[in-house]
């Protein structure tokens, strides 16, 4: 039986280009036992299964290899996705915790806690050119996030990300990352991550606000 999936882009740049597609997933088309391996054959960095409720929805998230507590780019996609369709909710209710969203102004953003995400080896390079050379075949596990600034004053950044073990050999834009980076640093960041997806974050005392545009793709069937 075919299983229907919206596919969204999540951190695009002003203009709807680049962004980290995300595959949608309502909850009840899929059994749970079966999501792993859905989420393996359709190749996303992210897939989730959602089950939404008047005031807030119900989230499971899968890389191809693994079952995630809380992900950035699934989070503010499926937030979005919902607002679209016509189901806003106030918050998205993950492994990890309470996920509040807001959208203004074309901006979808999500509040966490840094120790959600997956711990990441950030690697600080002197240039964003260093960034854009690296090789994501030198990275054969762990989960790797380089980065660079393009300019330290205005909190604005370079990066990628490498995470062997997530079934991802190099992440177009990763917002957990984006959440690690904004508390470790404990300050606001734009970032440029991958070929050019955009992503704001906003430190927030222990808190992170993580936004971002995002662009609908045509969905699929699997």
């Amino acid at each position: 039986m075919s299983v229907h999936v919206d596919v969204v882009r999540v951190f695009t740049d002003a203009a709807g280009a680049f962004g980290n597609p995300l595959g949608i997933v309502a909850a009840d088309a899929v059994p749970e036992a079966d999501r792993q391996d859905l989420a393996h054959r359709l190749g996303f960095s992210e897939t989730v299964f959602v089950s939404a409720g008047s005031d807030s929805a119900h989230m499971q998230i899968f890389t191809p290899a693994v079952e995630l507590p809380f992900a950035g780019h699934p989070t503010v996609g499926t937030a979005w996705w919902l607002h679209a369709n016509g189901s806003p909710v106030r918050a998205l209710e993950v492994a990890a915790g309470r996920v509040e969203v807001e959208l203004v102004g074309g901006i979808t953003t999500v509040r966490a806690r840094a120790e959600w995400a997956p711990e990441f080896e950030f690697h600080a390079l002197a240039s964003p050119h260093q960034v854009d050379e690296l090789d994501p075949a030198a990275y054969a596990d762990g989960h790797h996030y380089a980065w660079a600034w393009v300019d330290q004053t205005a909190g604005e950044l370079r990066s990628r990300m490498f995470a062997p073990d997530m079934g991802v050999a190099e992440d177009e834009a990763t917002g957990a990352a984006a959440v690690r980076i904004t508390a470790l640093l404990g300050r606001d960041l734009r970032i440029t991550q991958g070929r050019g997806s955009q992503l704001v974050t906003r430190w927030d005392d222990g808190w992170v606000h993580l936004g971002g545009r995002v662009a609908a793709d045509p969905a699929i069937q699997a």
